[in-house]
């Protein structure tokens, strides 16, 4: 997955690792310009300090370009090690600064942060740009790459380099030096419009919006603990005595399910769903246009039809036309499952005698209804054995009784915030393994969403594997008063999906940095949505769902409800995210990009498909992180595509008859650990055996 060490700005879904690599002219007043004496390397958060990032990234942009040159200037004919392997090595101290502040910019910003950040990218965008279109480096490249069947290499040395080969090739290399020219002035812009996006939603998420309520009335239907959450909110922002309520999930969702009062619902809901398009200073429509029409002009300049092609060209799906396919077989069954639960919901309201048409901000509301009744199942039965410690719990049980691997709090280790909380991860045999931060709770400085990430660089050194350093990266519900951080399943579900990309991240090896943890857009997803598989499993569920007052194990009438209830709502949740896969293709492959507007596009895409008025699709475009500036552009139907994956891969186990069947789970840890070695689909099917089959995902969805 990595290419070069100046993308790590760029690709924020990258897992790696790094420990710094020594610089004895560094300065030592600068704590990114020595090696680390922290325990296992980690960065020594409490030493960095804000001005000390510009120095240390300026100065690994003249390191990796005193090593480019040595590649260049070297006078022997070119072979793999004097070329593609000193290329590999080339770049770390670049790496250990550019990642650190990437991750604590996206994590625990601040204004001063981001206006540093605003300097930050366009100088690693023209450095990018400096060693991809460099044509010394890319004639020793290609001529390492036109004689390596004729060297001796072994195959994984063939890969690296045919590697960087299709890496130049896609940086531009091959293009002339008029429309290198243009390149390079359409990566700055984007790199620069992607960064405003970002900031502009973070704002517009985190400081822009929130919903003051000072009727205790108004409150009426919520649980006790959401109130309390409330409270703390707004005593918080000076408010003491009301209680407000902002867009991050653990505070909108609860309101938006439980609250009796519609209108509050509605006004919520609508400050949600209108982030970046109220025409002011944080508005993203001219953002995307510019974005759109820019990716557009870089694809026709490396020779595709649109930025789609050039994207998924290098994933499993390979062309558009067969995204599209795939997208539109699940569309059908989902927008009937759909549209059969809006009739659901709005018997509720009938029979309530509501007199009103269900509107989106109704959806959860009356949803939870009908499961109650349904299902005799309420979300607030649950939270009690979903505490975080019983949460983390939970993940570590999975992962031992698959892998053998435990996980050792240090309270020793640095930290870059004083909620993150520090691991070490060990093998079956006690060696060391990782060090993986965690990170829960949404604050001001800290992106929407939830991520995994790696403070990393290289993968081996000196021909010694580098241990990876990992953090997982979430904004679920906090602790209130006396009473511990209690999760939603959903929130449940979230944190063993970031558990699995951190799984991934322990796991993968390989000599070779560009290749150790090279998988395709639409197969990075799999590690982590398997994982979510186990944290309903009913063994699963009484190793670590207890309640957090009384200790006791979670009671099987419960897990039964849960099991039973699994294929409810599911009509809704595939729509949604189906709806945003499509729009976001739909961007990517427009025929015209000159885009008038944006909300006119969303709405012909939309209409297009059918999608009903009661659902919104998962990301409406001015708050579409995963397509305008996460990484996922022209990519956010991996989620579904790695659904395929993770489904069938998961339907070996429960065919085996055990869910920790030792034989599988070896086979699985050797995808996650070789997953660099060979194309996607060719390293699934050796773990499957077999190509992976759609039916197990049509059947955990209920769309059968």
């Amino acid at each position: 997955m990595k290419k070069n060490v100046f993308l790590v700005l760029f690709m924020p879904f990258m897992l790696l690792s790094f420990q710094p690599a020594e610089n004895k002219s560094a300065p030592t007043e600068n704590p990114l310009m020595k090696p680390f004496t922290t325990p296992f390397q980690v960065p020594p958060f409490g030493e960095i300090k804000l001005e000390h990032y510009l120095p240390a990234i300026e100065d690994g942009i003249k390191a990796h370009e005193a090593e480019i040159a040595a590649i260049i200037n070297n006078p022997a004919a070119p072979d793999f090690n004097n070329t593609i392997l000193a290329m590999d090595v080339a770049g770390d101290e670049l790496s250990v600064a550019s990642r650190i502040f990437s991750n604590i910019n996206g994590a625990n910003t601040t204004p001063e942060m981001q206006k540093m950040a605003r300097e930050i990218t366009p100088k690693l965008t023209r450095h990018h740009d400096n060693v991809s279109l460099n044509p010394g480096l890319f004639k020793k490249v290609k001529a390492v790459y036109e004689k390596r069947n004729e060297m001796g290499l072994n195959a994984q040395q063939i890969r690296v380099t045919e590697k960087y080969y299709k890496d130049f090739e896609r940086g531009g290399a091959n293009l002339s030096p008029e429309d290198q020219a243009k390149l390079r002035k359409i990566n700055e812009e984007l790199s620069k419009t992607v960064l405003q996006y970002g900031e502009n939603l973070l704002a517009e998420t985190n400081k822009n919006f929130k919903l003051v309520v000072d009727k205790k009335e108004d409150l009426s239907g919520l649980p006790a603990d959401v109130v309390d959450a409330a409270a703390i909110e707004a005593t918080k922002g000076g408010m003491a005595g009301k209680w407000v309520f902002n867009l991050a999930k653990p505070s909108m969702l609860p309101f938006l399910t439980y609250a009796n009062n519609r209108d509050l619902r509605e006004k919520l809901y609508k400050g949600y769903y209108m982030r970046g398009d109220y025409d002011n200073q944080f508005d993203n429509k001219e953002l995307i246009k510019k974005m759109v029409l820019l990716r557009d002009q870089k694809a026709k300049l490396m020779g595709f039809k649109n930025f789609a092609s050039f994207v998924i060209a290098e994933n499993m799906a390979k062309t558009p036309e067969i995204v599209y396919q795939f997208l539109n077989k699940l569309w059908v069954p989902a927008l009937a499952r759909a549209k059969a639960e809006r009739a659901d919901l709005q018997a509720i309201i009938d029979k309530e005698g509501g007199k009103f048409k269900l509107q989106s901000w109704d959806w959860w509301y009356y949803s939870e209804k009908v499961r109650k009744a349904r299902y005799n199942l309420d979300e607030a039965e649950l939270k009690p054995y979903f505490s975080l410690e019983n949460v983390q719990n939970g993940l570590f049980y999975v992962a031992n009784k698959l892998y053998g691997i435990t996980f050792e709090k240090r309270t020793d280790l640095p930290v870059y915030h004083p909620e993150v909380v520090a691991y070490e991860v060990k093998d079956k045999d006690k060696s060391h393994l990782a060090i993986l931060y965690m990170d829960f709770h949404p604050r001001d400085g800290k992106r929407v969403g939830a991520w995994c990430t790696g403070f990393g660089g290289r993968q081996y050194r000196n021909g010694k594997k580098v241990d990876p350093i990992i953090s997982m990266v979430m904004n679920l519900t906090r602790p209130t008063g006396n009473a511990p951080a209690l999760f939603s399943f959903e929130e449940v579900t979230t944190a063993f999906h970031e558990f699995g990309h951190a799984l991934h991240s322990v796991f993968a090896d390989g000599p070779y940095e560009r290749t150790a943890r090279d998988v395709p857009r639409d197969f990075v997803e799999l590690p982590s949505q398997v994982d979510e598989n186990w944290a309903a499993e009913p063994q699963v569920l009484r190793a670590y769902a207890k309640h957090y007052k009384t200790g006791k194990v979670i009671p099987d009438a419960l897990i039964e409800k849960l099991e039973k209830s699994s294929h409810f709502n599911q009509g809704f949740l595939t729509t949604e995210l189906l709806a945003a896969s499509i729009l976001d293709m739909d961007y990517n492959t427009a025929p015209n990009p000159a885009i008038a507007d944006v909300r006119a596009f969303e709405k012909q895409s939309m209409d297009k498909i059918g999608l009903i008025d009661e659902i919104l699709p998962r990301y409406r475009s001015t708050y579409f992180q995963h397509s305008f500036s996460g990484g996922y552009t022209a990519g956010y139907y991996v989620y579904l595509w790695a659904s395929v994956l993770d489904a069938d891969a998961f339907d070996a186990f429960k065919s085996s008859g055990n869910i920790f069947n030792p034989v599988l789970a070896a086979k699985f840890r050797d995808l996650l650990t070789n997953c660099g070695t060979d194309e996607g689909m060719a390293i699934y099917t050796k773990f499957r055996g077999k190509d992976p089959d759609i039916t197990p995902l049509l059947k955990k969805r209920g769309l059968q």
